[in-house]
């Protein structure tokens, strides 16, 4: 039961990142010149990023899957075992390079490539919440 919490409260973690997200962009690309909104999606983004790195970790360890190496490798174990797909693994491991370069600000941001994350890829952490919900 109290592993179903852990999962549960990192399901309810990315879905309420993609909310913030979505109320904040407005469907509209003019907002991302908002520093305000820019910064609230991008913290929303690398929100939903750790929580869904950290829904693979619990998951990993407590199937005993092995030990991953980097966030990304936590992917990588995941397709492996079959609990979600290469294409999804793939997906989530670039998001998890996109949220390394907005928290260690590595390079400036693109605002095109955050617009595109926000209409093409935000649905990958829907997918991997279904994937997740059928480990269940």
């Amino acid at each position: 039961m109290e592993e179903n919490n852990v999962i549960l409260n990192k399901i309810e973690t990315i879905e309420r990142c993609i909310n913030r997200i979505n109320i904040v962009y407005e469907n509209n690309p003019e907002n991302l010149k908002d520093y305000t909104k820019q910064d609230s999606i991008m913290l929303n983004i690398q929100r939903a990023c750790e929580a869904s790195i950290d829904l693979a970790m619990h998951i990993i360890s407590k199937k005993k899957l092995g030990i991953p190496q980097t966030s990304r490798d936590a992917f990588d174990v995941l397709s492996k075992s079959k609990t979600i797909d290469d294409k999804l693994s793939k997906n989530l491991k670039a998001m998890v390079g996109f949220r390394n370069i907005v928290v260690h600000d590595y390079q400036s941001i693109n605002l095109k490539v955050v617009e595109s994350i926000i209409a093409y890829n935000l649905k990958d952490f829907y997918d991997y919440i279904d994937a997740i919900k059928q480990y269940l």
